[in-house]
């Protein structure tokens, strides 16, 4: 890609996939960030790819109407939000137009069901979990600058529950001090309904930060069911969000046998147990699926306060397996039997092809496709529509104010 200083004064038509505005002059099309639609605004072109170029601002002109003061002093330079130039209303409005994009351009989903979006009760203050960066060399602390892998030093986020800003505090208080130990990267930390796991644990004889070798272990309550983990096993960021995606990703499914693919800790397991007779969960990760098995062995001895169904049935009923899915898949797609319901919870990046095909392999009656990418959502989804299956309805769920990421739930049935 060539580098450029040329500067344009251009109108952003909208906002696409990825968050970045669309704008389109003398021929080229340009992709802007941290714009908002109806901006008239200058920016420069910092590359260029054939008839694409890639743009920042310089200066907002005309602010569209939908365009509000960042109130983060560090937005445009950390790399963690990119709507925060965007008024809430305008947020949700541009992550429902991103999904109906993707899976009309990469689903081929022309005429798309209802889309219905879930607010976040809090559009600050949500994230209850955080990866922060540490350069040692510069003693720095926070998160990567915007396209660079250099560190914004981050004194206090927007975005984090109180209980992580206070970690992020105590961090900083140290780093100033007894500054942090040799040879660490980066933290990653989680906050439970009590306390906060943080990982690597640092200790010190002025602070009550964590100081066992293992980070300290946490729990949720989620509709009913309790969450046990800590900050190396993935748990949803936005907890006050999990009882309605709960509600949505599962519904009125009830019958003989559950699969749910990429189970983690357990989120979707436990609440499917007491829906069905016979649940197993894949997961690739061993860690969480040690965090996914004491979980099961804690919901076999309470009854959940929100999520009602059957209760457990025998010790055995439910298998958590520590496996790739895809392997895992080939191995038993013939041997499963009758699939009534079938959940899947992939990483960013989607299913790999082989999941699909075990998926459809197995031909499970329904479907349920709980994902954080709506490209790789449309992309699956081609294939499953491909395969036999209908699409009933999509979901989504701003799990992540103030960024362009959104999480989205789409139910599909056999046809």
């Amino acid at each position: 890609m060539a580098q450029t200083d040329e500067t344009l004064v251009v109108e952003i038509e909208r906002l696409l996939p990825g968050g970045v505005g669309l704008a389109h002059t003398e021929g080229r099309t340009l992709f802007v960030s941290l714009a908002a639609p109806g901006d008239l605004v200058r920016v420069v072109i910092d590359r260029v790819s054939g008839k694409v170029a890639f743009a920042s601002i310089v200066e907002v002109l005309k602010p569209s109407a939908e365009r509000v003061e960042p109130p983060c002093p560090y937005f445009g330079r950390c790399g963690g939000c990119d709507f925060q130039q965007l008024n809430y209303a305008a947020q949700l409005k541009a992550k429902e137009e991103i999904i109906r994009d993707c899976l009309r351009r990469l689903g081929g989903i022309q005429d798309p069901v209802e889309i219905s979006l879930i607010p976040s009760p809090d559009p600050w203050h949500y994230r209850a979990r955080a990866e922060w960066q540490f350069d040692s060399v510069n003693q720095k602390l926070g998160y990567f600058e915007r396209g660079s892998r250099r560190v914004c030093d981050v004194a206090e986020c927007a975005v984090l529950v109180p209980a992580l800003e206070e970690e992020l505090e105590k961090l900083r208080a140290l780093l100033a001090s007894a500054g942090l130990p040799e040879g660490i990267r980066d933290f990653q930390a989680g906050s439970g309904d009590e306390t906060v796991s943080l990982s690597p644990p640092v200790q010190d004889e002025h602070t009550d930060l964590n100081a066992n070798s293992a980070p300290v272990e946490v729990s949720r309550t989620i509709a009913g069911e309790r969450y046990h983990f800590d900050a190396e096993a993935f748990f949803q960021t936005n907890p006050d969000l999990l009882p309605a995606l709960l509600r949505s990703a599962i519904g009125e499914a009830s019958g003989e046998t559950a699969i749910d693919l990429y189970c983690g800790v357990g989120l979707f397991t436990l609440p499917l147990a007491r829906r069905f007779a016979r649940v197993v969960g894949v997961e690739t990760n061993g860690h969480a699926t040690a965090f996914a098995r004491r979980n099961l062995d804690h919901a076999k001895n309470s009854s959940p306060a929100v999520m009602e169904g059957s209760p457990f049935t025998k010790p055995g009923d439910v298998r958590i397996i520590t496996a790739r899915v895809g392997d895992w898949l080939t191995e038993n797609s013939r041997s499963l039997g009758s699939i009534d319901f079938l959940l899947l919870d992939p990483p960013r990046t989607g299913a790999e092809n082989r999941d699909i095909a075990g998926i459809l392999a197995l031909r499970p009656k329904q479907i349920s496709y709980v994902s954080c990418d709506p490209a790789t959502l449309a992309r699956d989804l081609k294939k499953l529509l491909a395969g036999g299956y209908s699409l009933d309805s999509v979901t989504a769920f701003d799990m992540f104010p103030q960024t362009h990421h959104v999480e989205t739930v789409a139910r599909l049935s056999l046809k």
